[in-house]
């Protein structure tokens, strides 16, 4: 078995099922937005409330680093498929990572600064 240190997961199965699940989770998560715009009058203050709440900040918070895992399997696919270059790509593949890190953080640091 050929094992390959830049992928997510520990081989293409396993980028599989991360990809699916990850999916899901968005899928859930976009449905429970919807469903709160839905059926509320939205204002600031509503929209303070609704993120406020520790159910909502765990599950956005859960769906910002799905939406990473999300992120990073496909565009590693991408790059592996069209850049050849090895020097290139893994400074692609490096900025990819400190991007996508910087979002974590900054996801968590204005979701539980409410």
């Amino acid at each position: 078995m050929v094992t390959n240190s830049a992928t997510f997961g520990r081989s293409g199965v396993h980028d599989y099922i991360l990809i699916r699940a990850t999916a899901l989770i968005m899928t859930f998560y976009t449905l429970y937005l919807v469903g709160f715009i839905a059926f509320n009058d939205i204002t600031y203050q509503v929209w303070v409330g609704f993120f406020a709440q520790t159910f909502t900040k765990v599950f956005t918070l859960l769906a910002l680093f799905c939406v990473l895992i999300h992120a990073w399997i496909g565009l590693w696919q991408v790059l592996t498929d069209y850049i050849k270059p090895v020097a290139v790509r893994g400074s692609l593949q490096f900025a990819l990572v400190v991007v996508l890190f910087v979002y974590l953080m900054t996801g968590f640091v204005v979701l539980w600064g409410v």
